[in-house]
């Protein structure tokens, strides 16, 4: 196992290098740029414009700023922010632990809805209580998540005047964990809801293909009861489809969730990728995308360990 982690990250490191490259290019050939801002202001003459692109080294050709860059980033130097004029990485860990709390608690939330209620539904097949799930989980599936954020601000913010519509504490109040809960309620809400949905509708589907296997059915005539089976046969081996999609969907909860944290201004690493892409600050996208593109690598990886744990079919040299 442990050669077979190795290899696959050192096998991982051209491809990621490949999509850093990728994305410093497009980024720079966008239109637009980091001195948009000041293209249009008449205070602004060529000759500052000329200086501003020297100072940011943009006059450079594109695979030399990669270099740099690349350069930089090895050396821990993660780049200024050109809006900021902040370091990047300062700027990141900032916004970190707003996005694990809502993130992780959002997955823990989803998953602990998801998990009873996908085994009952294909437990209790063509139920009453299966067809309310497929139909609730189908919606909640179609749904985009910026919708139902705006719902609930208009339901439990502006109609009912319940729960604040959006940021992580209250303008001039006091930032004590009361305050912050109930900051939390909507946008942990609108995250775990739409993971609910989802991880409910894959492990129903994988468990029903799971209780009509062989083995399910010498469990039974072996006398094992019908808990033991649900949990340490059946529950056991569906749960590999959905570790796939949790695993997949982690690096994409790391990023925040872009959707859910602008709509309730959730001071995170989603909306701070937002906001810099609105004002072309290229060194904090490209720090953010290439955590990103780690975690999505690193994702696949602890999905292939996990199967060898769940399935002791599974080995890997």
């Amino acid at each position: 196992m442990t050669y077979y982690v190795t290899r696959r990250i050192l096998q991982s490191l051209p491809l990621l290098l490949l999509l850093t490259f990728a994305t410093f290019v497009l980024l720079h050939y966008l239109p637009g740029g980091p001195l948009a801002f000041y293209e249009d202001n008449p205070n602004i003459t060529a000759a500052d414009l000329a200086r501003l692109e020297r100072q940011l080294g943009l006059d450079k050709p594109v695979s030399i700023q990669y270099l740099y860059w690349l350069t930089n980033l090895l050396r821990g130097e993660w780049g200024i922010s050109y809006a900021a004029n902040r370091a990047v990485s300062t700027m990141i860990w900032e916004r970190f632990p707003a996005t694990i709390r809502l993130t992780g608690l959002s997955l823990c939330l989803a998953l602990l809805i998801a998990l009873p209620v996908g085994m009952i539904s294909a437990l209790k097949q063509y139920s009453i209580f299966d067809h309310a799930v497929t139909t609730i989980t189908y919606i909640g599936r179609s749904m985009p998540p910026f919708w139902t954020g705006l719902l609930l601000i208009l339901v439990f913010s502006v109609y009912f005047r319940w729960l604040p519509a959006g940021g992580m504490y209250s303008l001039g109040g006091e930032a004590g964990w009361g305050d912050y809960l109930q900051h939390l309620v909507l946008p942990l809400t609108n995250l775990a809801m739409i993971l609910a949905a989802k991880y409910a509708r894959f492990l129903r589907a994988s468990m029903l293909e799971t209780i009509h296997q062989d083995f399910i059915r010498t469990a039974r005539a072996k006398g094992a009861s019908e808990l033991s089976i649900i949990l340490r046969h059946s529950l056991k081996n569906a749960a590999i489809p959905l570790v796939t999609i949790v695993a997949l969907d982690l690096p994409f909860l790391f990023s925040g969730a872009l959707y859910t944290e602008f709509i309730f201004s959730w001071p995170g690493i989603g909306r701070l990728f937002i906001e810099s892409a609105f004002r072309f600050d290229y060194p904090v996208i490209m720090g953010i995308v290439t955590i990103i593109s780690a975690l999505v690598i690193l994702s696949n990886l602890l999905a292939d360990i996990l199967y060898a744990l769940l399935d002791p079919r599974i080995a890997y040299r």
